[in-house]
């Protein structure tokens, strides 16, 4: 299945995609929540649902504001040597602040006098079970509410020169985490997954999944002996070479449109305001 919330910030409602049609979910959920996943996402007969009726409303992000953002650096290979950096020999760990997700078609607001905002397409898992002390990474699956879209919108400038020593200071800048459109629950996908961007229609990065250090599994498993994963939590799993940190393209400033894709997730398009 496939999730979706339409309307404007704060006011999305749910939606739901099934069979070729979309359908309101919101006799079932208020929202796409961590009460909504935990409890297992939509089990029913979508037949028996409204008709969602969407027209040109805003596309939200397809998970409500998560609890938690947690995000795994340098994570494929071949970004980890455009960085100048060797392949971690564990994952790499950073926040980003929850009110960084926005809808994946909201404008991106550049901070004053940022000079080096890059890009970063990536596979988001949205978690659906809790998940503490797994004992292998094949237990990771059962804690999978869904994949998604997500791009790990970075100012350089604050993620290491003003670091204080850890990333997060560049990581969780307002409107830095556009998310979706869509939340697709495992069994629609098929590995590995093709990875995608854009800046001002120039192809960017264009890699695979199977270029992770650590795939999904691992890093649930992994992330799961340090903190408690709940519902609604969501994991950035790390971009793919060719954002602006490489030297190979220019960074970001105020009129650039972000467009990027990944196999099954959808496509999404952001511009950055100054």
């Amino acid at each position: 299945m496939r999730y979706l919330r339409v309307g404007p910030p704060g006011h999305e409602r749910p939606v739901l995609y099934a069979g070729g049609e979309l359908f309101d979910l919101s006799p079932v959920t208020p929202d796409i929540d961590a009460e909504f996943l935990a409890d297992g996402g939509f089990r029913g007969d979508p037949a028996q649902l409204p008709p969602a009726g969407v027209d040109s409303s805003r596309i939200g992000a397809p998970v409500a504001r998560p609890g938690a953002v947690i995000c795994i650096g340098q994570n494929y290979a071949a970004h980890a040597a455009e960085s100048g950096a060797e392949p971690p020999a564990e994952p790499i760990l950073f926040h980003k602040a929850p009110n960084t997700v926005i809808g994946p078609e909201d404008d991106v607001l550049v901070p004053p006098g940022a000079t080096r905002t890059d890009w970063e397409v990536e596979l988001g898992v949205v978690i659906g079970r809790t998940a503490r002390y797994l004992e292998s990474p094949g237990q990771a699956a059962a804690h999978i509410a869904g994949f998604v879209l997500s791009d790990d919108i970075s100012e350089r400038d604050y993620q290491f020169t003003r670091s204080g020593g850890q990333w997060s200071k560049g990581k969780s800048c307002e409107t830095f985490n556009p998310l979706g459109p869509w939340l697709v629950t495992p069994d629609e996908l098929t590995f590995p997954l093709r990875l995608r961007s854009w800046v001002n229609g120039e192809p960017r990065q264009d890699s695979s999944t199977a270029d992770m250090i650590f795939d999904v599994g691992y890093l649930i498993w992994h992330l799961s002996q340090f903190t408690v994963l709940e519902p609604g939590d969501l994991i950035n799993t790390g971009t793919p070479a060719g954002v602006a940190l490489s030297g190979r393209f220019p960074y970001l400033k105020a009129g650039d449109v972000v467009e990027m894709e990944i196999d099954g997730l959808g496509r999404q398009r952001s511009v950055l305001k100054g």
